[in-house]
């Protein structure tokens, strides 16, 4: 009877592990990278320049003011999504590696298990 909840709280315990491990681990590193990337479009502010960038930077009307604009929102813009890019990818490498931890360290103990399991035959 005692064995029988024990091994019920065991896989118990083991379930509530990978659900917390997997769904309320991802939605708090999806809820860091948004705001991560909020705060960074503060600074980049890549939304603002995309809806003004055929203005005149600064209200300047005159040809050069125009053509200067064009030039600077572009090159922020160009700055913004690279740096959006790479934090991007660095943040779906975090993501994957966080991902497969779990299962990195199964495979570990199960290799160093086996291995010793071997070494005894």
């Amino acid at each position: 009877m005692v064995l029988v909840y024990l091994v019920k709280r065991f896989f118990w315990r083991l379930e509530n592990f990978f659900h917390n491990w997997y769904v309320h681990g991802s939605r708090r590193l999806a809820h860091y990278f948004i705001s991560a990337l909020e705060a960074m479009d503060r600074s980049l502010a890549v939304k603002i320049t995309l809806q003004h960038f055929f203005e005149p930077l600064y209200k300047d009307y005159t040809v050069i003011g125009r053509i200067l604009g064009f030039f600077f929102r572009l090159g922020r813009l160009t700055i913004g999504i690279l740096v959006y890019s790479v934090f991007g990818l660095a943040a779906l490498g975090i993501y994957l590696g966080w991902l497969m931890l779990p299962a990195l360290v199964l495979y570990g103990i199960f290799r160093n298990l086996f291995a010793k399991i071997n070494a005894r035959n």
